[in-house]
């Protein structure tokens, strides 16, 4: 009970700090029309406030990682960073808030494209028909803005490519280093703020400093954009807290949520004219990205379910699975036999657990092809039960 109110809580204040930081940037943006400098003082955000933060909160240190890999990845991945979120900010200049949020639930559809260039990734049918509603919805949306701009749009486009290439690439670098996602996020928010800092000093600098609000010192537009520095890198705390703390399908539903949510607040606060059919467009897109979610969870489960060895133990306990003749039990649940090699050898995954200490002590032998195998003869027995034609049973 204790852990759902934490979780309510952190969603509750991860979708008014996500609101809240949309509605403060487009204020900016409305007065202040520099975006990269927007992005450079988020950026600075993260790389100031997240190394002490993080020893406080006791986040496990940097790995090491070597520097061709560190080139080949981490590198393209602050790039990335830096291009996406500026794209970003420009979307929310040249366009209203729900409409560049609307936008941005394409994000399913670059992801299962890029994942299929890049990675070789197929996916369901299921997953391919969730994308159905997203282009729809958006496409309504678009064709009923009342306020459309083609570089908002191109941006927000543009943006949420690059927010999949992240996305994407992060989860590679994640997998391969172990290096925690939220070190992570300090290390990329560092190097884009040095990388681009040169880049910022000739493009953007200059003319800030002639701005009217930096010469009389107007210390709104100052204050906002701390505040906006703040609440961006809170945002990206928070939401790696709900992450942590809820299955991969509760979070992309509370990451749905909380798009809906910003559309509303942004609607309400910043007033920007809208037809009903250009909510409905909003809200189809939303549905297509759940339907999504929920198919992309189903398939990754699907995918990940990893064998079960029915141990000797658990056999003493309970006896055998019934309805071994068709592999099914009676409880409804599946026992699919592994078959026999030409060995006589059943396979063995890496993964499964055969004997009670978790070990195959004794009796590995190998197929042709390699695979780990345990022969099945009168001198030398398995931890875990038979059917009766000879086949080891996994759940």
């Amino acid at each position: 009970m204790r852990q759902t109110l934490t979780i309510v809580f952190l969603c509750i204040l991860w979708y008014v700090v996500s609101s809240s930081n949309n509605v403060i940037g487009k204020m900016i943006l409305s007065e202040f029309p520099y975006p990269m400098t927007v992005t450079m003082i988020q950026l600075t955000s993260i790389t100031v406030y997240s190394g002490p933060f993080f020893n406080l909160w006791g986040v496990r240190k940097y790995v090491d990682i070597s520097w061709r890999y560190y080139f080949s990845f981490i590198v393209p991945l602050a790039l990335g960073k830096f291009l996406a979120s500026v794209t970003s900010h420009i979307s929310i200049w040249k366009v209203p808030v729900s409409y560049a949020h609307t936008v941005k639930a394409t994000m399913p559809l670059f992801t299962v494209i890029l994942s299929r260039v890049i990675m070789r990734e197929r996916q369901t049918k299921a997953v391919y028909l969730s994308l159905v509603p997203i282009i729809v919805g958006v496409g309504i949306a678009t064709l009923t803005e009342l306020s459309f701009d083609v570089i908002g749009l191109v941006s927000a486009l543009i943006a949420t490519m690059g927010f999949s290439l992240q996305n994407i690439f992060s989860k590679k670098v994640l997998k391969e280093t172990g290096v925690h996602h939220l070190r992570l996020l300090h290390i990329l928010g560092r190097l884009a703020l040095f990388m681009f800092l040169p880049v910022w000093i000739y493009v953007d600098m200059f003319n800030v400093m002639k701005h009217p609000s930096i010469v009389t010192g107007d210390y709104r537009v100052i204050a906002l954009l701390f505040t906006d520095g703040v609440l961006n890198w809170l945002q990206n705390i928070l939401a790696f807290s709900v992450l942590s703390l809820v299955t991969p399908l509760t979070y992309a539903v509370a990451s749905a949520s909380k798009r809906i949510f910003v559309i509303a607040i942004s609607l309400f606060v910043l007033g920007n004219p809208v037809t009903w059919v250009n909510v409905l467009g909003m809200l189809v897109a939303i549905l297509g990205v759940l339907c999504y979610n929920r198919a992309k969870y189903f398939a990754r489960r699907q995918d990940t379910l990893l064998p079960y060895a029915y141990g000797a133990k658990e056999a003493a306990a309970t006896g055998p699975p019934t309805g071994i003749s068709n592999g099914t039990a009676t409880a409804g649940r599946r026992y699919p036999y592994a078959p026999l090699h030409s060995n006589g050898g059943v396979p063995v995954p890496d993964n499964v657990l055969l004997a009670g200490n978790g070990t195959v002590a004794s009796g590995m032998t190998a197929t042709a092809h390699g695979a780990p195998t345990i022969p099945i003869s009168a001198s030398s027995s398995v931890n875990g039960p038979t059917s009766s034609n000879g086949r080891l049973l996994f759940v």
